[in-house]
């Protein structure tokens, strides 16, 4: 009897500290670092005749080789939840060309529900927008409400050059009773979450705009300009991670030089001073700032140097790096 008393009083005390619905609010909140994995995806096949370039003496083109296998999206969403480290699951396909990337990223919702017996949200959806630009901005803030209609906790916004870009954002995750431009219409969102609609409604907020809030934004800065007004765009109220974007950036001009051949390489130290300028701004305005970690060496490293939020590749040198973070961080799952 003793035993289940202490059980029943930790399983008390748990859900006593679980503040909110979305797990990673908690972390957040408790300045955690916090882990992720992109979506797993279906593995590309090699191209029809394989092999390399033709020409004289090259060699005969090979038949090419057994398709690999294909897994549906619902299959993929059942592989993306059975990975339990992770404390959200990134999907960036909706960057380049929303109308392409979301008839897909819908499917995999309807296989992440189907997936779901409880804990709704154990492993909340992260998915980047397309880029902001005053010429977009329109069609940008519906399309964030159609994300989040889907079910999805946290947008991540890219190539974000000023405040006034996050600032249209974080107010098109907000419903009009909360001062913002979402529309009243919240989808298949409160079923996904396992909440009625006036439940939903009540929770769906931005974090820490509202301190019981469970929606997140996550805002990147990759371009000159985007570095440059980086203090300016920290200081935007309700983002709750700051990104430097880091592959992106290392193909900016301004972060690039020529080499003793004349090829245009990244500049190494003008890109890690760009990298290390947004760690300051999160510094200062006391926001924990994320980065793309893909091994645990570059994980232990810019953990050390004080990156809290990572995002990583599926697969298992992506699950080699989580759990390098929840080493280096002291956490346990």
């Amino acid at each position: 009897m003793r035993n289940v008393a202490i059980a029943l009083g930790l399983a008390v005390s748990s859900a006593a500290q679980a503040q909110h619905l979305n797990p990673m609010v908690d972390l957040l909140a408790k300045k955690q670092a916090v882990f992720g994995l992109y979506a797993p995806a279906n593995p590309r096949g090699p191209r029809p005749g394989g092999g390399g370039p033709g020409g004289a003496g090259a060699p005969a083109a090979q038949p090419p080789a057994a398709p690999a296998p294909q897994k549906t999206l619902a299959e993929l969403a059942k592989d993306a939840l059975g990975y339990a480290h992770a404390d959200y699951i990134f999907d960036g396909s909706m960057e380049g060309n929303f109308e392409r990337g979301y008839p897909n990223f819908s499917e995999f919702v309807k296989g992440y529900m189907e997936a779901l017996v409880k804990d709704r949200l154990k492993h909340p959806l992260v998915v980047k927008m397309h880029e902001m630009n005053p010429d977009s901005m329109s069609v940008a803030t519906t399309n964030i409400g159609r994300q989040l209609n889907l079910g999805v906790s946290t947008v991540v916004l890219v190539d974000v050059k000023t405040a006034d870009e996050v600032k249209a954002a974080i107010a098109a995750m907000r419903f009009k009773s909360n001062g913002g431009t979402r529309a009243d219409d919240a989808g298949t969102a409160p079923a996904f979450w396992g909440l009625s609609d006036k439940q939903y409604k009540e929770k769906a907020d931005v974090w820490p705009l509202n301190p019981k809030g469970e929606l997140l934004n996550w805002t990147i800065v990759e371009s000159k300009e985007g570095i440059d007004n980086v203090r300016a765009i920290a200081q935007v109220p309700g983002i709750a991670v700051l990104f430097p974007g880091a592959g992106t950036l290392r193909r900016v001009p301004a972060y690039m030089k020529q080499d003793s051949t004349g090829r245009n390489v990244t500049d190494e130290a003008a890109w890690e001073a760009a990298l290390q300028k947004v760690l300051d701004a999160c510094n200062e305005v006391k926001i924990p700032c994320g980065f793309p970690a893909n091994t645990p060496e570059v994980m232990e490293m810019r953990y050390k140097q004080g990156f809290r939020v990572f995002v990583i590749g599926w697969g298992d040198n992506g699950f080699k790096t989580v759990e390098a973070g929840l080493k280096v961080s002291g956490r346990s799952k």
